[in-house]
C-alpha cells in the first residue's frame, strides 16, 4: 500500500472518530426521567435503553476505528488479522476500521472462529 493510500484512509478515519467523539458527548438521552403517568414512564425507559445501546455502538467503532489508525501506525494496516491476507481495497474503501479480509469476516460472523480474541488485542491497544 502506499504512502499516498494510507493517508487517504487515515483522513477518513480521523474523521469518523471525530464525528463518533462528538455524537458520543451527547448523553443527555441516557438520563432517568420520572413522568406522572406509567405508560410515559414506560416510554422513556424504552428511548434510554435505545440511547444506551446507541451509545454501546458507538464506543465499539470508536474502538474499532482507533484500532485501525493504530494498526496504520504499527504498518499492519490492510492485512487481515486472522490469516495475513491482504484485505482488499475495495473491502477497505467501504469499511476502512475492518480488521480481517471478507473471507474471514465471513467465517468471524459464523463463528466458525473466534474473531474477538484477535480483535480484543486490537482494541486493547486502541483504548
Amino acid at each position: 500500500m502506499t504512502k499516498g493510500e494510507l493517508e487517504k484512509y487515515r483522513t477518513a478515519l480521523e474523521e469518523k472518530k471525530a464525528g463518533i467523539v462528538a455524537s458520543l458527548k451527547n448523553r443527555e438521552d441516557i438520563a432517568i426521567e420520572k413522568a406522572a403517568d406509567a405508560i410515559d414512564e414506560v416510554q422513556l425507559a424504552g428511548e434510554r435503553e435505545l440511547a444506551i445501546r446507541n451509545l454501546d455502538r458507538e464506543s465499539h467503532l470508536l474502538r474499532e476505528v482507533r484500532a485501525a489508525l493504530a494498526r496504520i501506525e504499527d504498518g499492519s494496516f490492510g492485512t487481515c488479522a486472522h490469516c495475513d491476507e491482504e484485505i482488499s481495497p475495495k473491502r477497505l474503501k467501504a469499511v476502512p476500521w475492518a480488521p480481517f479480509c471478507i473471507r474471514c469476516q465471513e467465517s468471524a460472523d459464523r463463528h466458525e472462529f473466534e474473531a474477538a480474541e484477535a480483535l480484543d488485542e486490537f482494541l486493547a491497544d486502541a483504548a
